[in-house]
């Protein structure tokens, strides 16, 4: 992923306010963002902890959707779950369901389209191998080769994005 200015970033926002854009936080180590080991920019707001942001590289721009996390819930330590988008399992609390506000008129009326994604929203770094989730039990290995992977989950995440955008 190319570097993205916070200009760019706050005014990527398909289904948040200007205001709303302008005043979410980018996350704390933005200066030290591994751009190259990216395929979308995402984070929990540092500000406001239940509300997350992805950026996604488009050809005609970035494309930003605001989402919200839901309160701390209890979770099984022996469950696991899998992310919507990169696919990788995690112990239950490692994935958690986003909701984002659709764009246009119906986001306006209230309605959402969810995902189950991780949590740190690191998709990118799971599928390199850059961070490890945390699992207990057997861990399955992949085929596919990391770039095969890594175009998987952009599908998945256009899917998603197509969801919030067709509102």
């Amino acid at each position: 992923m190319e570097p993205l200015t916070e200009k760019e970033i706050r005014s990527s926002f398909v289904n948040a306010t200007k205001g709303d854009a302008a005043r979410l936080k980018l996350p704390l180590d933005f200066a030290e963002t591994p751009w190259e080991d990216l395929d979308f920019l995402g984070w929990v707001d540092p500000g406001a902890p239940l509300r997350a942001h992805l950026v996604v590289p488009r050809e005609d721009g970035p494309l930003g959707v605001s989402l919200r996390v839901p309160a701390a819930g209890r979770t099984s330590a022996l469950k696991t779950s899998m992310c919507q988008i990169c696919l990788t399992p995690h112990a239950s609390s490692g994935v958690t369901l986003l909701a984002a506000p659709l764009a246009g008129p119906r986001g306006r009326e209230g309605n959402t389209v969810g995902v189950y994604i991780c949590a740190d929203l690191a998709c990118s770094l799971y599928l390199r191998g850059k961070r490890v989730p945390k699992l207990r039990g057997l861990r399955h290995e992949e085929t596919l080769s990391v770039q095969e992977r890594v175009t998987r989950a952009i599908e998945n995440l256009d899917g998603f994005l197509a969801r919030v955008t067709a509102g």
